[in-house]
């Protein structure tokens, strides 16, 4: 694909003939991960994980370069001008989101400042994230993801791999895993110890974490993973809506804009007032740097949707590319009284044979509940972001109407 080396500076990019929604879809997957590897960076006080953010924004600038070379030969009139602009306001606004996720990570590879009892802080629900690279050795080399059963056996799942320049985003059953591949482990800190040493061949030694200086430093901590929920939320659902010309899902985003806005202010005027009691308020200049690129990123998700929320429509190129997928993003509302109503999130969805994912879920008095552990009883009013495939979605309405 080429790549950027910041050593040598940016290598060439030459067009090659490729789907634009192939690449939108793309660009989606790097820009999710980016966000979640920021923040975790910024909440494990992660060097490695920062070093991934930094390889990723290369692959970003790639993917757009790619990206703005294919609209540009897509465009032969100005009728498919109009409906190709606001793509490439889509590219633009990955370019902001990937520099927002770089300026999270510079927080600790340039140590700009952060309490140094992040990490202590962190609550039993927030799992580790790790780097592991996968020795020649190891007995998880050669083998699929499925036959090594991590998830199941440790709780640890494969986020993403990283094989010389490629990235694998959301491994699969299927997915081989190969000696050198470094690979981003999620899961809890007890499955973490047990599979690193098998996966790479040294221990797993985390610090020991540090108490707390700062009074109420968890409720710090709890905003940075919430912040951290809803922006990556913001993007997901941006990019639906694009893919998916679904106003729905546009407005949600605009939703969630406003709420990282309100949380971006109350998480600023609280790191203000403990500035005020800290011994080193310089010590924490890197919150005041991650709240505002928090705010950045829920912006550019918003730009994301202008071409929706314009009505402009979607270039056919992307429309025909997105009937191919049968896997689609659906915002359905509860309605009272409905198959839906009283039904617990964790127990599944009553009725369809093909499973649906419940993502995030907007409640008039709670506003949004987010996190791939929701566990919650579904309510009348309740706005519900789900995956699944396009017979499980209409099922899923069909319930909740």
């Amino acid at each position: 694909m080429g790549r950027f080396d910041g050593r040598d500076g940016p290598l060439r990019v030459r067009y090659e003939p490729t789907s634009v929604k192939d690449l939108l879809v793309e660009m989606k997957d790097t820009a999710e991960l980016l966000i979640d590897l920021s923040y975790s960076a910024v909440l494990h006080g992660s060097p490695t994980i920062a070093h991934e953010v930094v390889e990723l924004e290369h692959r970003m600038d790639v993917l757009q370069m790619r990206a703005r070379m294919s609209l540009m030969l897509a465009a032969r009139s100005p009728d498919e001008a109009e409906t190709l602009a606001p793509v490439l306001g889509v590219v633009g606004a990955a370019d902001k989101i990937s520099d927002a996720a770089g300026d999270i990570a510079k927080i600790v590879t340039e140590e700009i400042g952060l309490p140094d009892a992040m990490r202590g802080a962190l609550t039993e629900g927030v799992e580790t994230l790790v780097r592991a690279t996968v020795s020649s050795d190891s007995a998880y080399a050669g083998r699929t993801l499925k036959d090594i059963d991590l998830e199941s056996k440790t709780g640890v799942r494969v986020i993403a791999i990283r094989r010389d320049d490629d990235w694998i985003f959301n491994p699969g059953p299927k997915t081989r895993i190969e000696a050198g591949d470094v690979t981003l482990l999620r899961g809890p800190e007890t499955g973490v110890v047990d599979v690193h040493p098998t996966l790479t061949g040294d221990p797993f030694d985390p610090s020991e974490p540090s108490e707390p200086a700062i009074d109420d430093l968890e409720r710090a901590v709890d905003s940075i993973v919430l912040m951290k929920d809803l922006s990556e939320l913001a993007v997901d659902l941006a990019y639906g809506s694009v893919l998916f010309d679904n106003e729905a899902l546009a407005e949600e985003v605009s939703n969630l804009e406003i709420e990282v806005d309100a949380l971006q202010s109350r998480f600023e005027a609280w790191t203000l007032r403990a500035a005020r009691e800290a011994e080193d308020p310089v010590s924490l200049r890197g919150l005041i740097h991650l709240g505002v690129a928090t705010e950045e990123i829920s912006d550019a998700a918003l730009e994301i949707t202008e071409g929706v929320m314009r009505d402009i429509g979607v270039h056919p190129v992307v429309e025909m590319a997105v009937q191919e997928s049968d896997e689609i993003i659906t915002r359905t509302v509860i309605a009272e009284g409905s198959d839906l109503d009283g039904t617990r999130v964790e127990d599944g969805i009553p009725a369809t044979d093909i499973s649906t994912s419940v993502i995030a879920i907007r409640r008039p008095d709670e506003g949004w509940l987010v996190g791939h552990d929701i566990d919650t009883t579904l309510r009348a009013g309740d706005a519900v972001i789900a995956k699944g495939t396009r017979t499980s979605a209409g099922e899923f309405e069909a319930l909740a109407s």
